[in-house]
């Protein structure tokens, strides 16, 4: 298990905690000198905890999840596809909280003149963490298309369209929990616009890979049904074989028998003749088919 990692930073009018890889005794100090809730550093703890937003008297609690996975990684579940921050703050702290590495905490450069300017920033960057696997998704669906219309849809695996629409589905579940914590979010005047366009973001989000979802779901549809038309064709095939050699068969086994009272055993046009009605009988068969447009 890694140590603990303590980063603070100072601002004009307030400070900025970060923790990395947070162990208890660390978080109860923190909880000891701020005053905080232990079931909520409890929840801070929690590795698969979903979002949430909480009011308490002396400060905001806040969970949010950003997407940390891959598609190529093939993962199917929330604590794989993502990992949450959880923020403390008021005016004059914001204390955050995370297990793993998070590119956009690092080397932040910008001056920030109240904890709610650098909390929503830190919250748009988590909303941004979601546009590259919704591109991915996007250009995955569009490139299974082509195989399965263009190419050969057996060289689709349906394991892989599965992984992608298992990831498309949770992805915009974690997206639905994300706005309604951000609806909850209250901030001063000056910082309403852009909350709001986070919100619109969040929202052009959802309805994107409420698409992405859609076309996933098609996409699984139209593999089954191209599978199912091969199988059919197979099985078509098979049938219209099997109705031309079945009654030549037949004939082939009557006269295979060899009893001694059938008179075409001593015939001498006798195999020619069954040979002829052999014929007959396919003609017949393939001009019936072709009238009925099964061939």
């Amino acid at each position: 298990m890694q140590n603990s990692i303590q980063n603070i930073k100072t601002f004009p009018k307030f400070a900025w905690t970060d923790i990395c890889h947070p162990d208890r005794p660390t978080l109860d100090k923190i909880a000891e000198q701020y005053n905080l809730d232990i079931f909520q550093i409890i929840d801070s703890l929690e590795h698969g905890h979903l979002p949430k937003f909480e009011k308490q008297p002396n400060y905001n609690f806040l969970i949010l999840r950003a997407f940390t996975s891959t598609i190529e990684q093939g993962s199917t579940t929330i604590n794989d596809l993502s990992n949450k921050i959880a923020f403390f703050y008021n005016d004059k702290k914001i204390i955050s909280i995370h297990r793993g590495p998070f590119a956009f905490l690092e080397n932040i450069d910008k001056e920030f003149s109240k904890t709610e300017d650098l909390l929503l920033y830190l919250i748009n960057k988590m909303v941004e963490t979601y546009h590259l696997p919704l591109s991915d998704l996007d250009k995955h669906i569009e490139d299974f298309e082509k195989i399965i219309f263009l190419k050969e849809y057996s060289n689709v695996s349906l394991e892989d369209l599965y992984f992608l629409k298992t990831q498309a589905r949770i992805t915009k579940k974690l997206l639905q929990l994300f706005q309604n914590v951000t609806n909850q979010i209250e901030v001063s005047e000056p910082n309403k616009t852009a909350l709001q366009d986070i919100k619109d973001s969040l929202l052009n989000l959802l309805l994107n890979y409420d698409e992405v979802l859609e076309n996933a779901n098609s996409l699984l549809n139209t593999y089954h049904s191209v599978s199912s038309q091969k199988s059919n064709d197979v099985m078509k095939l098979l049938t219209i074989f099997s109705a031309f050699f079945l009654p030549l068969t037949f004939i082939a086994g009557i006269y295979g028998m060899n009893f001694e009272n059938m008179p075409e055993l001593r015939w001498k046009f006798g195999y020619f003749e069954t040979l002829g009605i052999m014929v007959l009988i396919a003609i017949v068969i393939y001009v019936w088919f072709k009238r009925k447009k099964i061939i």
